[in-house]
Parts: structure tokens; C-alpha cells; sequence
């Protein structure tokens, strides 16, 4: 659904310019800027907002190392604030942490990690599993190494991790305070990483050369291209509670028994690729291992369970998630959604054993959706049956649409007028004898739509939702999240002294 063609019968230059400024052309990018000068925005900063809300997902740089080398004190120094917790004591962090950052113009997130230890039980073996998690999604690692210890066994099992898992690779040796510690560091060329780079966290003493070393292996963009190949099948990430039917419904689309299935909850353990041919085209379905409850309450192999379907969620484009009709909604079912939607994936709710479903059920079930799932009223719903593969084929149509929202652009000039519109018929109500009004936006970004509006005061998120709502209305976006931000104007001459 996007604008393939531009009047002077151009190819779109959404795909070339979407890291420059967002999904505008070359063109239209300057006719906004010229916008917002007129309306008292510093342009630099009209930028900087469009190439922020624009960029998709950013490159992520993991930071690992075993308990106590000093990791969240080098995270805070790269994010330049005390944000991480940091106490003289090994275990202090546990889960993931994620950051943005930015250094020598680039941004990136950073993950900070709790340490990786061999052969530990109980939480600190759930901590490993996380610490394994952020190498398995990152796109580059730091390992640190505390250069006043050298390499122990535990640093050694953690170098046969990061080569396993085959990501670019920056040793730091950390605690180094002076050039008399420069020595200790250089010990470290024994891991067969590459050269160490000595840095103290603390002081902040090399943390920009070993920076700039980060830069140099992370990927201008993420690894993960979503299915987005050409000619590639798209993929489609079946999620749900344990013994829902997600493996049923997947060997039914696929005419075969593909995965294994069985009543015992959790047979499913790893995310299961499989191509399917369905409604004459081919898709890559992930049949995904139940989510049971809260990641962190889990242990032993439904933990890593639940870490692998996270992980295939973020690889998937759309996420279909399956909800067991003959049972009331559950607070897990809406955590799944929401799961599906902050990743940004396109979304259809499928509600299996329908055929099991008396007209008494079908009322209620059809209240607790109003009431339960409210807030993705915007996702296509499909009734099936995973045992008889009753209306499985409806649900091609369904993901298609799903996808056609994600990925549609909506043109700055109509986004515009729509948003005149909208601003003169429903203003933004009246606080603290101050009413804040939308002066414009564009659309920077799909997959899932990313809207940038400029405003001259805080727009509050009653009104948000009421332009996300009226943004479906007009211009569709079924089946996709919609992220809104918005930059306030500062008032003129406020940065003049």
C-alpha cells in the first residue's frame, strides 16, 4: 500500500531514504523543513525527531561479562548518566536492562546484562539464561574483563559462548586506571579475541577509542530484516498460552503433522519454522512454545522457552495469537497481546475451538472481548477450529490485511489536512488556561506506521488516543499498532541568551 511510483515516474525513494530522514523523498523532506521553519522549529531538531521516530529498530550492542567486572558502571558511562544500579557486590543486576545511546552521531541501544556464571542454580542460573539471551538478539557484544583479575575459567566458558554464537565481538579490559594497569590488560590477548581495549568504567579513561571500535562492528541497522527479502516468505508468529492449539493449528495449515502435539501443556519447547502453502501463497509459520506466565517467574526449560519465543516474536512480521474461545479471557491472553504489540508486529487474533462454542458462551465470549481486549479492537479476528481446520483458510485474508496496515504511508500533504481538520472540528481541551495545538506532522516510518506531530505545548495521551483513533478511522492501519510521538515548539528566542 505504499506509493510505489512519484509523479515523474521515479521509483518511491521511501526504501533509500528511511535511515536518512525517515519515509520521506528527497522532495517532500525539504517542503516539511521549509514547514517547520515557518512555524518556529529548529530545524536540526525537526531532524533529529523524524530520523528518531523513522529509524525502526535500532542496533543493540550487549554487555556481558561474569558477576562483578564492573559491567553497569561501563553501561553507565556509554549512556552518560547513573541509570543502571551498581553496588560493590557481585549480582546485583539480573535482568536485561535496555538504554539508548548515541556516540560520534550514531545511536544504538545498549543492553546491560546480570553475570554469566557455568554450572549455577536457582536465579543465578535464570540471570545466565537472560545474560544468553541479550548475546542471542544483539547485534554486536562487549565483553568485559576485569584486567586486575585476568581471564579465569568462567571468562574462558564465556569466550566459547560469544563464538558459538558466531556476533562481532569488543574486549573490553576494565579497571584500568593508569598505564602501570596497561600491562595487565595486554595478558588478555590469551582469550584469542582480538585486542583487549583497557578502559576504566569508572573514570571513563578509553571508553571513547573502545566506542569507536563498537561502532566500527555494529551494523548500521539490525540483523533481523523481518521477512522483508525480496521474494522471501513472510512470517508469521503463532503465540498463545500452553495447550491452546498452536501446534494443531499449524500441522492443519500445513496438511501434515509437522510438529508434535500433544495435551500435555508444553510439549513445544523451540520456535518451529515451517513454509506452508496456504491460499496460493507460501509463509513461513513459527509455531512458538506457550507462554505460561511472567518470564521471570519461570525456571529451568520454560524459561528458555519463553526467551525463544520472544525472540521469535521480534523476528516475526505479523504475530497471530491464538486465544482458547471456550475459556474466559485471562490476564495471560492480554499480556501475549500486548507482548506481540510493543514489539511492533502486525497483529490477528484467532480464537480456536469455536465449533466447541454454545450461543450462551459465544455471548459472553463476545463481551469479555469488549471489555478485555479493547485496546487492539483494531486487529482482524478469525474463528477457527484447530482439530476439524474449520475456517483456517480465512485466515490468509486476515494476516494480509494485518500486513497491508502495517505497512501502509500515508502522504504528509493528506496526513496535513487531515490533521487541520481534526485540530479545527476537536481541539485539544483547555489546562491550566493553556490549550496546546497540533501545527503538523509527517509519517516517518512503517513497520509498524510511526507519526511525529508538532505541537506548541504537551499534548496529553487521552488526545493521543483520540488522533490514533481518528488516524484508523481515515486512513485504516487494521491490524497494526500505531506509535505516536510528539515535539513540542520552545517558545521563541528561549535558547537565546
Amino acid at each position: 500500500m505504499n506509493d510505489q511510483i512519484q509523479p515523474d515516474g521515479s521509483e518511491a525513494p521511501e526504501a533509500a531514504h528511511e535511515h536518512e530522514h525517515g519515509a520521506l523523498g528527497d522532495a517532500e523532506y525539504a517542503e516539511f523543513m521549509e514547514l517547520a521553519a515557518d512555524e518556529g522549529f529548529d530545524p536540526e531538531e525537526v531532524g533529529d525527531a523524524i530520523e528518531a521516530a523513522g529509524h525502526g529498530p535500532l542496533p543493540v550492542v550487549a554487555v556481558v561479562g561474569r558477576p562483578n567486572v564492573g559491567k553497569s558502571t561501563l553501561v553507565n558511562r556509554i549512556i552518560g548518566r547513573r541509570e543502571a544500579v551498581v553496588e560493590d557486590r557481585p549480582g546485583v543486576t539480573r535482568d536485561r536492562v535496555t538504554y539508548e545511546a548515541e556516540w560520534a552521531g550514531r545511536r544504538f541501544k545498549v543492553v546491560d546484562t546480570g553475570g554469566w556464571e557455568q554450572d549455577v542454580l536457582g536465579i543465578d542460573a535464570s540471570v545466565a539464561a537472560q545474560a544468553e539471551y541479550a548475546i542471542e538478539a544483539a547485534d554486536a557484544v562487549v565483553f568485559v574483563v576485569d584486567a586486575t583479575v585476568g581471564a579465569t575459567d568462567t571468562d574462558e566458558a564465556v569466550v566459547r559462548l560469544l563464538r558459538k554464537a558466531g556476533k562481532p565481538v569488543v574486549l573490553c579490559a576494565n579497571k584500568v586506571d593508569g598505564p602501570s594497569g596497561e600491562a595487565d590488560a595486554a595478558y588478555l590477548w590469551s582469550l584469542g579475541l582480538g585486542e583487549p581495549h583497557p578502559v576504566s568504567a569508572l573514570h571513563g579513561r578509553g571508553t571513547g577509542d573502545m566506542l569507536d571500535k563498537v561502532l566500527e562492528v555494529l551494523p548500521q541497522a539490525p540483523a533481523q530484516t523481518f521477512g522483508t527479502t525480496v521474494g522471501g516468505p513472510r512470517r508469521v508468529a503463532l503465540i498463545g498460552r500452553p495447550n491452546v492449539g498452536k501446534s494443531s493449528l499449524l500441522n492443519k495449515v500445513a496438511g501434515e503433522e509437522r510438529v508434535v502435539v500433544n495435551e500435555l501443556a508444553g510439549t513445544t519447547r523451540d520456535p518451529v519454522d515451517e513454509l506452508v502453502e496456504l491460499g496460493g501463497k507460501t509463509w513461513r509459520f513459527v509455531d512458538t512454545a506457550g507462554i505460561r506466565k511472567r518470564v521471570h517467574l519461570q525456571q529451568g526449560a520454560d524459561y528458555y522457552a519463553s526467551l525463544r519465543t520472544a525472540a521469535a516474536v521480534e523476528k516475526a512480521e505479523v504475530a497471530v495469537v491464538l486465544i482458547d474461545a471456550a475459556e474466559s479471557i485471562s490476564v495471560q491472553d492480554q499480556r501475549i497481546v500486548t507482548m506481540a504489540v510493543e514489539a511492533g508486529r502486525a497483529l490477528v487474533l484467532a480464537f480456536n475451538k469455536w465449533d466447541t462454542l454454545d450461543e450462551e458462551r459465544r455471548y459472553y465470549l463476545e463481551r469479555e472481548i469488549e471489555t478485555d481486549l479493547a485496546q487492539v479492537s483494531w486487529a482482524p479476528r478469525v474463528n477457527v477450529s484447530a482439530r476439524t481446520g474449520r475456517h483456517v483458510e480465512k485466515l490468509v485474508p486476515a494476516i494480509e490485511t494485518a500486513l497491508a496496515g502495517w505497512e501502509t504511508r500515508v502522504p504528509t500533504g493528506r496526513l496535513n489536512a487531515f490533521l487541520g481538520e481534526l485540530v479545527a472540528s476537536h481541539p485539544h481541551p483547555v489546562r491550566g488556561g493553556k490549550q496546546p495545538r497540533i501545527l503538523f506532522g509527517t509519517q516517518a516510518g512503517t513497520k509498524p506506521p510511526r507519526f511525529v506531530l508538532f505541537a506548541t505545548g504537551f499534548i496529553e495521551a487521552g488526545y493521543r488516543r483520540f488522533i490514533e483513533r481518528r488516524l484508523r478511522e481515515e486512513f485504516g492501519f487494521e491490524g497494526t499498532p500505531i506509535h505516536i510521538s510528539v515535539r513540542v515548539r520552545e517558545r521563541r528566542g528561549a535558547k537565546k541568551k
